[in-house]
């Protein structure tokens, strides 16, 4: 009796090509360069020495030079990660609390981001033409999870609705918030939650009789 077609094994399954893995690699290295550069940004300034950042991401200076061949591409590739970071917590805040908590504490994250984002802001209006796309990147990202956002709270009766408040205008003026606070962030959390509250005075709640 003859044998079938012998079954491949977990021993004969082909492991992960080459390619893959120093795809994987070359973003792990990305990821490290982008987390590290943001910290040191906020703490030394964007003019901080290169070894400062590579000695925190755990690689060495090639591996930087080669992601990113001058300092202003690291800027703004920071830039575009920490505003990644802060757009994409919303759908797990949205998931998480109720409308109007998730868009209070949204309002917190970007306030926070912006405040740590304020030394970064010399070199964005350098002049260089690696910033040119940035602040239309921050409209792209930041305007529909802020609009979504707000729906959401308006839907539920939680915010006004009658309010002709574009996101963009909320988010200067959170933004705005911050510039009193550059050391210490508290009053700067004080008064977003007091534009919230702004926004919730009014509305017609589920509850309101």
């Amino acid at each position: 009796m003859s044998e079938g077609p012998r079954q491949q094994t977990g021993a004969d399954t082909p492991a992960a090509s080459p390619a893959k893995r120093v795809r994987a690699d070359a973003q792990r290295s990305t990821d490290a360069l982008l987390t590290a550069a943001a910290d040191v940004f906020a703490t030394s300034g964007v003019d901080a020495p290169v070894r400062q950042i590579t000695a925190k991401a755990g690689v060495g200076a090639g591996t930087l030079y080669r992601h990113f061949p001058q300092r202003a591409d690291l800027i703004a590739a920071v830039f575009r990660h920490e505003v990644d970071a802060c757009a994409d917590a919303a759908p797990s805040l949205m998931a998480e609390y109720g409308p109007v908590d998730a868009l209070a504490r949204w309002l917190q994250r970007f306030a926070g981001f912006i405040a740590t984002k304020r030394g970064l802001s010399s070199a964005l209006h350098s002049g260089d033409p690696a910033f040119d796309s940035l602040p239309g990147y921050f409209q792209e990202r930041f305007v529909p999870v802020l609009s979504a956002l707000l729906d959401a709270a308006a839907s539920a009766g939680h915010i006004r609705s009658d309010l002709d408040l574009a996101p963009e205008d909320l988010l200067r003026a959170v933004a705005n918030l911050t510039l009193p606070a550059a050391e210490d962030d508290d009053p700067t959390q004080q008064m977003v939650t007091l534009l919230v509250d702004g926004l919730r005075y009014g509305a017609h709640t589920p509850d309101a009789c």
